[in-house]
């Protein structure tokens, strides 16, 4: 059984900060410290693991926070034993970026330099959202300057700090409603020349397309005029929900005509009556139709029933091909049926649908049952 991630993050780590403290900062009660964070500790999931050791050092850093920052800045350049092969090594810095973002709030200034320091350690995109949510333009603007920092993970901050929806971060409701600020900050990063960078813009572009379809499009649009390899590679990585929810204004831009000349055949959905717990079979032939060869976005969804009775839409990908004229490709795809943490099934009727190019086509049906 693969190791658990809070367990790659045991009490050690707290005792690893407090020596990290104590050598900047000799009167720092390190045995109170770690007593302080041991107690539970072992209960806790990650995120909870480090918010206990951040609550820790708010009890134990000087109370005046300008102090307390200092000290804890000082301390990060600090000898620390750190295992390098440790995959959530930079983890030890997450307890410091909650710290700022719990008690630095009415510092903005100072503040925001210390997330600048430690995002280059450990990403500071969760703890900078409360500082954008008191101080929406003080932070946009400081952050329209970092986009160009000589650091990758400065300049990521920029865009990952910023998405609208981040996962497991609060949500920017008012980047939400209108994502032009937003926008504004991935501009100037859309060439950036690190990956990492890049992806995160992508991300960014993703969760506003998921409030702002139409908005997403025109981006694309625009982006992909003149557009380098690595540019067009982001931009399609930030589509990909978009295509996935086979929105029609997404798939233009990428050249997927809604209005195509298709004809479905040899439709199998099998068995007929799937079982939960184990799996379905969908396959289906496309013929293109037309005299010349026509760029096509092959999808399908199975409408699960609902608690409530009613059913929902799951879109599951195929391919994306250039089909000739007058030829046929078959598409087939095996979906389990086992019951997830992330999904409860139902037994009846599942309808199950082609998606071509944004457009729904009737494959039939399935009953599921125990």
């Amino acid at each position: 059984m693969a190791e658990l991630l809070k367990d790659k993050y045991p009490v050690e780590v707290a005792e690893k900060i407090s020596k990290m403290i104590c050598e900047v900062h000799p009167t720092f009660d390190s045995v109170g410290f770690v007593g302080q964070v041991r107690q539970g500790y072992e209960q806790l999931e990650l995120m909870a693991r480090a918010r206990k050791i951040a609550v820790a050092l708010t009890a134990f850093l000087p109370a005046d926070f300008e102090t307390a920052q200092d000290i804890l800045l000082a301390s990060l350049d600090s000898s620390a034993e750190l295992d390098e092969n440790n995959s959530v090594a930079s983890f030890l810095y997450m307890p410091h970026t909650m710290y700022i973002s719990d008690n630095g709030l009415e510092y903005f200034d100072i503040s925001m330099q210390a997330l600048y320091q430690l995002t280059q350690r450990f990403t500071a995109e969760f703890a900078i959202r409360p500082f954008i949510q008191r101080y929406p333009e003080k932070s946009l603007a400081l952050l329209a300057i970092w986009a160009s920092d000589s650091n990758l993970h400065v300049r990521r901050l920029v865009s990952e700090g910023t998405r609208p929806r981040l996962p497991w971060a609060s949500r920017l409701l008012e980047y939400i409603k209108d994502p032009t600020a937003v926008v504004r900050l991935l501009e100037l990063l859309k060439d950036d020349p690190e990956l990492y960078v890049r992806r995160s813009v992508a991300n960014n572009l993703n969760d506003i397309g998921k409030d702002h379809p139409a908005l997403l499009a025109d981006i694309a649009k625009r982006w992909l005029k003149d557009a380098s390899k690595d540019r067009t590679w982001l931009v399609k990585h930030g589509l990909r929900s978009a295509i996935k929810r086979g929105e029609k204004g997404a798939l233009q831009v990428l050249g997927y005509d809604e209005k195509v000349d298709v004809k479905i055949k040899n439709v199998a959905i099998l068995p007929a009556k799937a079982q939960i717990g184990k799996a379905i079979q969908v396959s289906f032939d496309v013929a293109n139709l037309r005299d010349c060869v026509t760029a096509l976005m092959v999808d399908f969804s199975i409408h699960f029933i609902k608690a409530n009775g009613k059913a929902n839409p799951k879109v599951f990908k195929l391919k994306a091909i250039e089909l000739g004229p007058q030829k046929s490709h078959k598409f087939s795809k095996k979906v389990s049926l086992k019951v997830m943490t992330t999904r409860t099934l139902y037994t009846g009727t599942h309808k199950v649908e082609a998606i071509i190019n944004g457009k729904n086509h009737a494959l039939g049906s399935f009953e599921l049952v125990r």
